[in-house]
C-alpha cells in the first residue's frame, strides 16, 4: 500500500512538473507574440507607430482619395539568425525582388536589428511564417493607399514608406494629416469632384493623343470661391508606385509649371486699359502696319490692316492692337495692375508644388508692349485662371485652395477691378466664342467665353515656332460666371481636321468645349436656349457691329 501511495506522489510530481513546463512554455509564447516595443526604437502596431494618426482624404463628396492600411514588415534579429545563407534563400524565395547577397550582408553584420522589407501582403507574411526562421520577425506599421490612382496623383500626391508626407496635400498639409489631436476618423476633405476631375483627365489624355502633344493640363475653378474642382496635370503617375515614375511625369505643369501663357494675356491687357480709363469700347488702334522697336518687329498672325476697334482687337486677338493699348497705359500702370491680380507673385494654394513667376526687372516700353500678349512674362496656368476668375466674378480676386468650406472667402478678398469692367470683359469674353477665335469652344446652352492663347516655347535664346504652348481659357454661363475651365496643350501637332493648324483655338478650344458640356450638368448648371432675344440683349456690346469671321492662330 505504501509502495502504490509513494508511486502516486512521484506521479503527482512528474504531471506538476510537466504542467509548470507547458504553463511555462505558454507563458513564453504569449509573451513572444505580444504587441511590444521591441527595443529598436520601433512602435508597435497596436501603438502610436507611424501612420496610425494619419488622416483619410477625401473629395469634396466623400469619395475616398488616401487612406493607411495596417501591413507587416519583416525584420532581423542578426546575432540569433543560425544560418544567414539558408534564410536568404529562403527570404529571396517569398520575395524575389530581394538581393541574396545583401539580405547575407544584413544577417551577418552583428546589429541587433535590420529591416529586411517593409510593407508586405498577407501571403508574403504567411510565406516567411512558414519557413520557421529563428532571429525573423515581424513589425506592424502602416502603408499610404491611393484608392483613385493616377487621377489625383498630382492633388494627393503621395507619403514616403516613413510615412511621412513627400508631395502634393500629403506633403503640403503634412502636419494636419498626422495631427494627433484631430478627432480619430475625421477625413481632410478637398475641394475635388472625382466626377469632374475624370471628365478633365479624359479630354486632356485625348487631346494628347490626337495632337501628339508632349503634355497637358487643365483646371476647373470656382469663381466665387476659389475651390478648384478638377486639377489635371499629364503625363502623370501612380502615386501608389512613385519611384518608377519619370521626372516629367511627377512634374505638375497647373502649379509649378511656369509659361507664356500667349494671347490670354490681352484679358488683363484690355481689363486694365478698360478701368484705367485710356480707351472705351468705341475706341481703337491702328493695326495698319506692324511695330518695329529696335530689333522687334510685333506683328498680328492674321493682319486686318486697318484700324480696330477695342472689340475687334479682343476678338481677332491683335498683337498690335494690344501693344498700342498697354503702352498708352504705360509700363508702371501695367505693371502695378498685373501685381494686384497676381500675375507677378507667388500664388497661394494647399500645394508643396508652386511655381514662381518670371518678369522683366527692366520694364522698358518694349516689355510693355509684349507683356501685353503675353510674351516676357511666364506664369502659371492656376495663376492665368485664377485671374481670369477675378476678371469675370465682379472683380475679386480670390485665392484658389483646395481645402473643402472655403464660403465666405470672398468677403475678405481684395477688389481688382470694378463691376462694370467686369461685366464689359463677360461680354468680349462671349464674343470671341461667337465670332472670334474661341469658336470651337462653344459648349451648346452654356453662354461659355473664353480667350485663346498660343505662345512660342523658347528653345535656348530663341523662341521655336514649331513648339508651341496653346491654351484656351473659358468661363460659364457668360451671363453669371460660375467656372473658369482651363486648358493647355504642351507641343500639340497640327492634323487634316485642323488645316494644320495647332494654335489654342483650333487645339485647347475644343477641350474646352467638350469638358464643359459634360460637367455642366453634373454641376447643376441649366442649358438656356442662345438665341433667345433676352440672352443675346444680356451679352450684346451697344453700338459694336457683327465682325467677320475668322479663326486666327493667336
Amino acid at each position: 500500500v505504501v509502495g502504490v501511495s509513494r508511486a502516486r506522489g512521484r506521479l503527482a510530481v512528474v504531471a506538476g512538473v510537466f504542467c509548470l513546463c507547458f504553463l511555462a512554455l505558454a507563458l513564453r509564447l504569449v509573451e513572444l507574440a505580444w504587441p511590444r516595443d521591441s527595443g529598436t526604437g520601433i512602435a508597435s502596431g497596436d501603438q502610436a507607430g507611424p501612420g496610425a494618426g494619419r488622416a483619410d482624404v477625401v473629395d469634396r463628396n466623400g469619395v475616398l482619395l488616401a487612406t493607411s492600411l495596417r501591413t507587416a514588415s519583416v525584420f532581423a534579429n542578426p546575432p540569433l539568425v543560425l544560418d544567414p545563407e539558408e534564410a536568404a534563400r529562403g527570404l529571396v524565395a517569398v520575395l524575389p525582388d530581394l538581393d541574396e547577397a545583401e539580405v547575407v550582408r544584413k544577417l551577418r553584420s552583428g546589429r541587433t536589428f535590420v529591416w529586411l522589407k517593409r510593407n508586405l501582403t498577407p501571403l508574403q507574411k504567411a510565406a516567411i511564417l512558414r519557413l520557421g526562421l529563428p532571429g525573423v520577425g515581424f513589425q506592424d506599421e502602416y502603408r499610404r493607399i491611393y484608392p483613385q490612382g493616377v487621377l489625383t496623383a498630382h492633388v494627393v500626391g503621395f507619403a514616403g514608406v516613413d510615412d511621412h508626407g513627400l508631395a502634393g496635400v500629403e506633403k503640403a498639409l503634412d502636419a494636419e494629416l498626422t495631427e494627433r489631436e484631430r478627432v480619430p476618423g475625421t477625413p481632410v476633405a478637398l475641394t475635388l469632384d472625382v466626377r469632374i476631375q475624370h471628365i478633365l483627365r479624359g479630354a486632356l489624355e485625348a487631346a494628347v493623343a490626337r495632337f501628339r502633344a508632349v503634355g497637358a493640363a487643365g483646371l476647373v475653378l470656382d469663381v466665387a470661391t476659389g475651390e478648384v474642382l478638377a486639377l489635371v496635370s499629364l503625363p502623370d503617375f501612380d502615386p501608389n508606385h512613385p519611384a518608377g515614375a519619370a521626372d516629367d511625369a511627377r512634374f505638375n505643369r497647373v502649379t509649378l509649371g511656369i509659361y507664356e501663357m500667349g494671347s490670354t494675356f490681352k484679358t488683363f491687357t484690355t481689363a486694365m486699359a478698360l478701368e484705367a480709363g485710356t480707351v472705351d469700347l468705341q475706341g481703337g488702334y491702328d493695326a495698319s502696319s506692324p511695330i518695329r522697336v529696335a530689333r522687334y518687329v510685333i506683328h498680328d498672325d492674321h493682319p486686318k490692316s486697318r484700324w480696330l476697334s477695342v472689340p475687334e482687337i479682343f476678338i481677332y486677338s491683335s498683337n498690335i492692337g494690344a501693344a498700342k493699348m498697354a503702352l498708352q497705359v504705360g509700363g508702371q500702370r501695367q505693371k502695378e495692375f498685373l501685381t494686384h491680380i497676381g500675375m507677378l507673385s507667388q500664388p497661394s494654394i494647399e500645394l508643396a508644388e508652386v511655381g514662381t513667376p518670371l518678369w522683366p526687372r527692366t520694364w522698358r516700353d518694349i516689355n510693355t508692349m509684349t507683356v501685353a500678349f503675353g510674351h516676357g512674362i511666364a506664369v502659371s496656368p492656376l495663376q492665368l485662371a485664377s485671374g481670369v476668375a477675378a476678371l469675370v466674378n465682379g472683380g475679386i480676386l480670390v485665392s484658389p485652395t483646395l481645402r473643402k468650406g472655403s464660403a465666405g472667402r470672398a468677403a475678405t478678398a481684395p477688389r481688382v477691378i470694378s463691376e462694370a469692367t467686369s461685366a464689359v470683359m463677360r461680354k468680349l469674353l462671349r464674343l470671341v466664342v461667337l465670332d472670334g477665335t474661341g469658336r470651337l469652344g462653344a459648349a451648346a446652352g452654356y453662354l461659355v467665353g473664353g480667350k485663346t492663347g498660343t505662345a512660342e516655347k523658347v528653345s535656348g535664346r530663341r523662341y521655336n515656332r514649331k513648339a508651341l504652348l496653346s491654351s484656351f481659357v473659358a468661363a460659364f454661363p457668360m451671363d453669371a460666371p460660375r467656372y473658369v475651365v482651363l486648358v493647355m496643350i504642351d507641343e500639340p501637332k497640327g492634323t487634316k481636321e485642323t488645316h494644320g493648324f495647332a494654335s489654342g483655338g483650333w487645339t485647347a478650344a475644343p477641350v474646352v468645349g467638350s469638358v464643359v458640356a459634360r460637367i455642366g450638368p453634373l454641376l447643376g448648371i441649366a442649358p438656356v436656349d442662345e438665341g433667345a432675344s433676352a440672352v443675346r440683349r444680356e451679352m450684346m456690346i451697344e453700338g459694336f457691329p457683327p465682325v467677320e469671321a475668322t479663326l486666327a492662330s493667336f
